[in-house]
């Protein structure tokens, strides 16, 4: 028996049947210009140069290089306070990234142009392509072609077995490998791998339905974020968020019923050791009910463990302290108390924020003013003397609020929104200290503090935690997932299965005996093809093996190279 294996020579006109319709890619040898003439031909021309994978290739590179300046530069939909802060620090670059829509990258003219312009390519890749595989799917293997030899892998023997049986012989074999057959012209022609080019399709066609996902989940997505007290609830309505973005296609109808309460958070972290005040674990209790008339039931939410309410997802993104703080006039009234939260600025959760009494408060004189503290609090305090107003560990372990304190409007009256932590200071008086400077002090829980002139008394009452969520709901997202996996499945497939090709002719020579040829013809060179064959080519010369008398010497090992030199 000789087996061989060649390099692809040029074959004839009569195998080029052979070698066709091995993939579903579709032919990009026509003309480079325009077919026909006037608008139809250009139109044509266009068409084809943007259903072709090259371009669609393309268009993926620009779309993920369209992406980067959206995850470099802040975006007006995601926080338009940092987009603010962006512009005040680069503001040479402002006018350009305002033109080319940098602050808005994935809803910008030139983002959607490819995003479609893709979309449009990838279907006019698919469409053919699956129409092709599938008469490919509905077809017959192609006849052998009359010089099996000059494939590139290639296998032959003689036999006393008749031509019939050697056919017979192989037809079961190959049919027995998964490969589909037919015998045709004396010879039996077989094909296997087409789950290469059905994954190929599949690739292709879960690249559309993550498109589709991704639309859908832009314009029809929600995300808000909401602060919530340890003791106090939240409602899934659009006045309970404290930020709120969605797609341009969300309806406030849209948002799903359901509320909870915060019943307890809980945080530990590292105490001693280089990793010390680092986290080691947050986790809030909740009480919640799914829709308006739901049973009450507890959840506990942590880091990447969002609450499911019917689609919607609550996550835990923060958490900080609150001070109690309570607040009385000069007779003695309690004008203010309640919980205000402080947000961290470092590690340790050293925290600053605003008091803002707004209502019944009167001076001495009896006139009616507002009060305003600017707030410092550390979990954790150094001690007098021993540096600035910063916690040492993120934990209760020595808490301290600082206050500075004035009195005048607090500006709420204008309509214009304010920041709930900061205090504008512009229409409002200091307190003065007996030596002329603003008047500050820093408390204990359960400390008080007499502003001056008998102007009142403010007093630390104690503590309580907050936890800021995370309210969002994607649609879609299970469809991009199921298009993602089908694509790496997909990607895979075609990557690691070969379209192959397998012909055995049995012919009988003027000598009487039957001459047997097989051939193999992949996609692409590949390895696995000649090692193929000898498995195939070894196994059918079981079942017809060579004449007993025929000696080893006397096999024909000639190889085609060997014959042209003789």
């Amino acid at each position: 028996m000789s087996t061989t294996d060649k390099a692809p020579a040029e074959a004839p006109n009569e195998d080029e049947a052979a070698r066709a319709q091995l993939s579903t890619a579709p032919v990009e040898d026509g003309p480079a210009g325009p077919v026909g003439i006037g608008v139809i031909g250009w139109a044509r021309w266009f068409w084809r140069q943007l259903t072709s994978m090259r371009v669609a290739l393309i268009l993926l590179f620009l779309l993920s290089l369209g992406s980067i300046p959206g995850s470099l530069i802040p975006q007006t939909q995601v926080d338009a306070m940092k987009v603010a802060e962006w512009k005040k620090t680069h503001e040479f670059w402002v006018p350009v990234a305002e033109k080319l829509q940098l602050f808005d990258v994935y809803s910008s003219v030139w983002f959607s142009a490819i995003y479609i312009l893709l979309f449009v390519s990838l279907i006019g890749c698919i469409v053919p392509r699956t129409w092709q595989f599938t008469g490919q799917l509905t077809g017959r293997p192609p006849a052998a072609p009359r010089r099996l030899d000059r494939l590139p892998a290639y296998a032959t023997w003689r036999t006393d077995k008749d031509p019939e049986e050697v056919l017979a012989s192989a037809k079961g074999l190959l049919g027995g490998r998964r490969f589909r057959t037919e015998v045709s012209g004396g010879a039996v022609a077989a094909e296997k791998g087409y789950l290469r080019e059905a994954g190929n399709l599949a690739f292709h066609i879960a690249l559309i339905v993550m498109l589709v996902a991704f639309a859908c989940g832009q314009l029809f997505k929600s995300e808000g974020g909401k602060l919530v007290l340890r003791g106090k609830g939240f409602s899934n309505t659009l006045t309970q968020y404290d930020d709120f973005k969605s797609g341009s296609l969300f309806s406030a109808d849209d948002l799903v019923p359901f509320s909870f309460t915060l019943d307890k958070f809980d945080a530990s972290y590292e105490k001693s050791g280089p990793q010390k005040g680092t986290a080691r674990d947050f986790k809030a209790y909740v009480t919640y009910r799914d829709g308006a008339e739901g049973t009450p039931k507890k959840a506990e939410i942590e880091v990447n463990k969002p609450l499911e309410v019917d689609g919607s997802k609550v996550y835990l993104l923060g958490h900080g302290y609150a001070p109690v703080i309570s607040v009385t006039d000069p007779t003695g009234k309690v004008v203010y108390r309640d919980a205000v939260p402080m947000l961290p600025f470092d590690g340790n959760l050293s925290s600053s924020g605003a008091v803002k009494v707004p209502d019944g408060y009167h001076n001495k004189n009896g006139d009616k003013e507002q009060l305003g503290f600017n707030a410092m609090f550390v979990p954790t305090f150094a001690g007098a003397g021993k540096g600035t107003m910063l916690s040492q560990f993120p934990d209760l372990n020595f808490p301290v609020l600082a206050l500075s304190a004035y009195h005048g409007s607090l500006g709420m009256d204008s309509g214009l929104p304010q920041n709930v932590y900061q205090l504008n200071t512009s229409k409002m008086q200091e307190f003065k200290d007996p030596e002329g400077q603003l008047f500050k002090q820093r408390l204990l829980p359960g400390e008080t503090m007499t502003l001056p002139d008998g102007a009142g008394t403010v007093k630390f009452e104690g503590i309580e935690r907050w936890a800021t969520f995370s309210v969002t709901h994607q649609p879609a997202s299970g469809l991009a997932l199921g298009g993602a996996v089908i694509a790496i499945g997909g990607l895979a497939a075609s990557l690691f299965v070969q379209r192959r090709r397998i012909w055995v002719r049995a012919v009988r020579g003027a000598d009487g005996v039957t001459v047997v040829e097989m051939a193999g013809l992949g996609r692409s060179e590949s390895a696995k093809l000649p090692e193929e064959l000898s498995v195939l080519s070894a196994a059918l010369y079981e079942a017809a093996p060579s004449p007993v008398e025929a000696a080893p010497a006397e096999a024909d090992t000639t190889t085609e190279e060997e014959g042209e030199r003789a």
